[in-house]
């Protein structure tokens, strides 16, 4: 149509019509190079903000609403920017994020929660951001980040046993062995084809079992490469090194029933924390999933055990091994004179590693997990009558008043609260016995208050409630 009008435009397209050229503006060529120039632009911008950023330390800030103009009601977190930040002590930070609220336009005093990691700086119980906004709006309820808690859940477990700390050296050999040379990973992916090996992460430690699982689930196909590495190698350094971790690790029963624990460990750990940064993850099923994890860590206390020994000794028999502890050099203790060697209590290698590694990192996952939770019980003790139609039916009238007057201190400062508790007690005392039975989660329960438009002290008790973050997955 242009070409009726314009003789360069209409000489273009005969020359296109006869074959005369073969790359035109309407050609898949032309349409690559343009699309490849704008793409080596963008990524010149990017490079060049990343260089002047570099050295900089930024925040993530996150608000997180429930949305009652949609429907059905939903819950939101909305990333808003990236915050430059020159004083990352408690007071530095905090005079940025409210600045930040100030400059969109939000009232502090609306928030009511508030979530970080477990930075001495945010979590401060005196100093830390949380106490500072606290300090100036006593209703923003403060969570530690869970998937942060399980990741220094993981860590206590490590750092308080040698041997656990042994073990993950051990695995982050195997990977460097090989993943230092081109040639020695070749090796490995033409003999171990199915899962790689990976790198420990320093950062999130419940992402080890991915470290874990492809030396669990391979464990006689790596034995085997690395007696190959051994072979094949030039390098004494390279031969001495597979040859330990072949004779000295893999092929060590120790080695094998700790791989066999971490595996289960982890699995579980990471399960629960990838749960945690779901979108649709609200305070209810985080702390019922929290309490699942403790109770699995019981159970595991008294069978894992046993079942780690089946599962480690399968291996040891696929790998033509003894399943048997490897004795070692027993340091005697000089003798006081008034000492009885007959009340010496001797343990068998097998229980000294259930006593002294397994019972050591399980006791320590449950008094850290039970510790570092704390928080998620206080709201359960504040909120938790609320968490479904089944709790609220299942409480005479005397503790559903309790709970209602509690919430209203709970939601009060100074002589303002967000809802009356007496008016609350009146309203779930009808609405429990109207709230539909499959409404069983709290975003469904919100939306059923709303269609019903009569109860708005239990309208805003549950849009508070559900406003609390769990994580700060979503930086």
């Amino acid at each position: 149509m242009i070409a009726e009008f314009d003789p360069i435009m209409q000489e273009h397209i005969r020359r296109i019509k006869h074959d005369e050229i073969h790359n035109h503006y309407l050609g898949h060529n032309i349409q690559n190079e343009l699309i490849n120039l704008l793409a080596s632009e963008i990524k010149n911008k990017i490079i060049e903000k990343v260089i002047k950023t570099n050295h900089q330390d930024q925040m993530s800030f996150i608000i997180r609403s429930v949305d009652i103009s949609a429907t059905p009601i939903n819950v939101t977190e909305y990333f808003l920017e990236f915050l430059k930040v020159d004083d990352t002590s408690g007071k530095g930070l905090f005079e940025v994020i409210l600045d930040e609220i100030k400059c969109i336009g939000l009232d502090i005093d609306n928030l009511r929660g508030q979530a970080y990691d477990n930075g001495s700086n945010m979590k401060g119980k005196h100093q830390g951001v949380q106490k500072r906004l606290l300090d100036i709006n006593h209703r923003s309820f403060y969570t530690p980040c869970g998937c942060h808690n399980l990741n220094l859940v993981l860590c206590d477990m490590v750092n308080s046993c040698t041997k656990a700390i042994s073990f993950f050296g051990v695995v982050q050999r195997i990977y460097s062995l090989f993943s230092s040379s081109t040639k020695r990973w070749k090796i490995l992916k033409d003999s171990v084809p199915s899962l790689t090996l990976k790198s420990l992460s320093q950062i999130r430690w419940e992402s080890r079992i991915e470290s874990v699982k492809a030396i669990r689930f391979q464990t006689p196909q790596i034995r085997d490469v690395l007696f190959k590495l051994e072979e094949v190698s030039d390098d004494p350094k390279i031969k001495s090194e597979a040859n330990c971790l072949a004779i000295f690790e893999l092929e060590n029963f120790e080695f094998l029933l700790g791989m066999t624990i971490w595996y289960d460990v982890l699995f579980a750990v990471n399960s629960i924390s990838k749960s945690l940064q779901s979108k649709d993850m609200h305070i209810d099923v985080a702390i019922d999933q929290l309490r699942g994890l403790v109770s699995f860590f019981k159970t595991y206390r008294e069978e894992g055990f046993t079942s780690a020994m089946i599962s480690a000794k399968e291996i040891a028999l696929e790998m033509n091994i003894e399943p048997v502890f490897r004795k070692k050099r027993v340091i005697y203790r000089k003798k006081q004179f008034d000492e009885n060697v007959d009340n010496e209590i001797t343990r068998s290698l097998e229980e000294s590693f259930r006593v002294d590694y397994f019972l050591y990192i399980v006791d320590q996952a449950i008094f850290s997990l039970q510790n570092r939770f704390e928080q998620f019980e206080v709201y359960e003790n504040i909120f938790g009558f609320l968490f479904s139609g089944k709790k609220l039916r299942s409480l005479d009238d005397e503790n559903l008043k309790k709970y209602c007057l509690n919430l209203e201190c709970s939601l009060k400062h100074n002589t303002h609260s967000d809802i009356d508790g007496l008016d609350l007690f009146s309203e779930l005392k009808v609405l429990r016995e109207i709230i539909k039975v499959e409404d069983n989660t709290l975003i469904e329960i919100l939306n059923q208050i709303k269609r019903l438009d009569s109860f708005p002290n239990a309208y805003i008790a549950y849009r508070i409630m559900l406003t609390i973050p769990v994580t700060v997955a979503s930086a």
